[in-house]
């Protein structure tokens, strides 16, 4: 699986760099970015963020919350990293009292295609995940 960027370099390729390994890094450079974004838009409240930003279009703040179940803070702490990163767009007008609406962004837009596709997985094998569980519950019951 190429990473796709000008070196070519494939994940399986992917060597430590001596630097790295002098500060207890195995990862290689390109590695460790990976997994600064997926940390980033693969957990939880984030996913479910962008998939609601994609199915309602431009939303404010309650209905977020409302929709997702999710608390103020943790929401607040989402949505300001998803503005961060360029994902979403806040919109926030001058009124009383004040009025903020969020929408997803062209990048946000492009990672709806992989949101999405995980969504669709995790659907189709909840279960089997149950199953699995069950299998394993029984197995190692104490």
């Amino acid at each position: 699986m190429s990473l796709g960027h000008k070196r070519g370099t494939t994940m399986s390729e992917c060597q430590p760099s001596t630097q790295a390994m002098t500060h207890g890094s195995t990862q290689c450079p390109d590695c460790q970015r990976i997994n600064e974004v997926l940390t980033r838009v693969g957990d939880r409240w984030s996913v479910l963020v962008i998939i609601s930003l994609a199915q309602y279009g431009t939303l404010r703040f309650n209905e977020l919350k409302r929709n997702l179940g999710i608390s103020q803070r943790m929401l607040s702490l989402t949505l300001r990293e998803l503005v961060r990163d360029g994902l979403v767009h806040r919109t926030q007008y001058p009124t009383i009292p004040p009025k903020v609406e969020y929408t997803l962004t062209e990048m946000g837009k492009s990672f709806r295609e992989p949101v999405n596709a995980l969504g669709v997985w995790a659907l189709e094998n909840l279960g089997h995940i149950d199953a699995a569980r069950a299998s394993y519950d029984v197995d190692n019951a104490q």
